[in-house]
């Protein structure tokens, strides 16, 4: 869902503590009747017919060049490592976004073949290392500020890919469309569809341990660039203190390298004014610098589910999102169903607690998100007849139930069970080019129309 990243883009003023806190407030939860929904789907791109082989950065260069000349609906853009990123813009159907973002895809997967590249979606790069093929002055600026800590950052930045589901806030008023329903419902079911869409067991071709590694990365980073604020209270208020609190990532310049600030809160620049006082373009810049797992952008933006195989296996997610959300029946259902879950997701914010831990660790083997899961596909099932979905979308969401959530499996286990010690479940991870292949959810149907 392409939009600005807060909407509060004024004139190049500075900006103070309690002007910072209004302007939060004020935009990044729009209330009213949940309208509109979208998807960012991010992709690794390799070797179309060897995936584990690198691209050099020249032919990435050339073939994203190609892109740009292909007209999209879709915003595309080409994250630090190379993957590439198609944004939707708000649709007010299911069915719409599915279109709209299908036909994209599949233009943009026949001019990479041209190539001899493809479109791999996996949460986490199973074979190569993190190498960074975007040099700008942002990324500069974020590898440095993330070294600081460790590994994660880069990995996070180069080497990870996502399926974000974009959903309005939802109602000023209590009920299960509300906004404050749904915000406090995206962080305890986002353990649930963590877990269900687990799919990045690897790094260096070697399990991690982890069913979600790229989970593992942003608890790495840190509470204060990819935490979550408290549920206690109003949202509002809430996310309003986590970004006055939030260390700051870069203080941008005109010219040369942006400077790195170490431990300087957003709260603290507007106080101290140094190295120069904060303006409100540099409010906007730092909201983006935030990943949290559900980041408010006026609209709920949801980030905890890795990229899924095959053509289509992104629509899957979209759908039992969409349906446990925006259909009443099924919110109330998943509210019920999780709400006994919120106990072992107590004593830390997402993502680190063991709620979540227990979610990116051992997916669907968890018993408690077992049980969730299954409860929360069948509601969604139910409910996506009565947002117009198609029998193909009903029958990729059955089939995706009956594979994995049934059985207490996620995507993350095929990679598991295809080791075998030593080689990778090659067919399964097959780039894929101009042309539908059978091996994701799909089971060979296109349910995209």
């Amino acid at each position: 869902m392409s939009d600005s990243a807060s909407g509060c883009t004024k004139p190049r003023t500075s900006i103070s503590e309690a002007e910072v806190e209004a302007l939060v407030r004020g935009i990044c939860f729009k209330t009213g009747p949940p309208r509109t929904l979208g998807v960012e789907v991010e992709w690794l791109v390799h070797e179309l017919r060897t995936p584990q082989l690198p691209v050099t950065p020249e032919r990435l260069a050339a073939a994203y060049a190609a892109l740009r000349t292909v007209p999209l609906r879709s915003a595309l853009t080409v994250e630090p490592g190379g993957q590439l990123e198609l944004s939707s813009q708000p649709a007010t159907s299911l069915m719409e976004c599915i279109g709209t973002v299908s036909a994209d895809l599949d233009a943009v997967r026949t001019v990479l073949a041209g190539s001899d590249l493809g479109l791999v979606g996996v949460g986490q790069d199973p074979w190569h290392s993190p190498r960074r093929f975007l040099h700008e002055p942002r990324y500069e600026a974020m590898e440095t500020y993330f070294d600081r800590t460790g590994p994660a950052g880069r990995a996070m930045m180069c080497t990870s890919a996502s399926v974000q589901v974009c959903l309005d806030a939802g109602y000023e008023e209590p009920g299960p469309l509300g906004h404050g329903r749904r915000w406090w419902l995206a962080h305890q079911l986002g353990a649930v569809l963590l877990a269900a869409f687990a799919n990045s067991p690897l790094a260096a071709r070697q399990p991690t341990g982890w069913r979600s590694s790229r989970q593992l990365q942003w608890v790495e980073i840190g509470a204060g660039r990819a935490g979550a604020p408290p549920l206690d209270g109003d949202p509002r208020a809430a996310w309003a203190r986590h970004v006055l609190d939030a260390p700051v990532m870069c203080v941008r310049q005109d010219g040369g390298p942006w400077d790195v600030p170490d431990g300087l809160t957003f709260r603290e620049w507007t106080r101290s004014a140094a190295p120069r006082p904060p303006t409100h373009e540099d409010l906007d810049y730092h909201i983006t610098t935030l990943f949290p797992p559900v980041r408010p952008r006026g609209h709920l933006e949801l980030r905890m589910i890795d990229a899924q195989p095959g053509d289509d296996g992104w629509i899957v997610p979209l759908a039992v999102t969409t349906a446990l959300f925006d259909d009443a029946e099924a919110a109330e259902t998943a509210y019920r169903t999780v709400k006994p879950l919120a106990e072992r997701a107590l004593a830390l914010p997402a993502p680190h607690n063991p709620l979540w831990l227990d979610a990116a660790r051992h997916g669907l083997s968890d018993p408690e998100l077992h049980e969730a899961a299954v409860a929360c596909f069948t509601a969604a099932l139910d409910a996506l007849p009565r947002l117009g979905a198609t029998t193909q979308v009903m029958d990729a969401v059955r089939a995706y139930q009956d594979r994995y959530v049934i059985k207490g499996r996620c995507p993350a286990d095929d990679f598991l069970d295809g080791l075998n010690g030593t080689s990778l479940p090659q067919s399964r991870l097959r780039s894929t080019g101009g042309t539908p292949t059978s091996h994701g959810p799909s089971h060979g149907k296109d349910i995209r129309t």
